[in-house]
């Protein structure tokens, strides 16, 4: 089992920057595929970046390809998502998760969920 708390939301104006924490804990975390989710007002839950156990696979929506940067570090039992030149459509509810396995995208593939975090960006 795995644990999620994300943390590093806020509000920020069009063109800021911000950067996402998720702390896992459990008996394992370095074999786990990580994954940043958000879903905004209305809308339905979308996959935003996703990243392999090692690290050596990424995945990106197109809308945020270049802006957004996914990375971890298993030492620190800790994914980050780094997001640069944010857009008023980026705001959202942002959701950590974890599976057991390879890169997904797919939502209904993740285990394991974290509280969100609100990110909301001003025009």
């Amino acid at each position: 089992q795995v644990q999620l708390v994300e943390s590093g939301g806020g509000l920020v104006q069009a063109g800021g920057s911000l950067r996402l924490s998720c702390a896992a804990s459990g008996r394992t975390f370095s074999s786990y595929a990580m994954g940043w989710f958000r879903q905004a007002p209305g809308k339905e839950r979308e996959s935003v970046a996703a990243i392999s156990w090692n690290g050596g696979r990424t995945y990106y929506t197109d809308s945020v390809k270049g802006r957004f940067t996914i990375s971890r570090d298993n030492a620190k039992n800790t994914v980050y998502l780094q997001m640069n030149s944010l857009k008023p459509e980026d705001t959202a509810v942002y959701y950590c998760a974890a599976r057991s396995g390879r890169l997904v995208v797919a939502d209904d593939a993740y285990d394991y969920w974290g509280q969100g975090t609100q990110v909301t960006v001003s025009s």
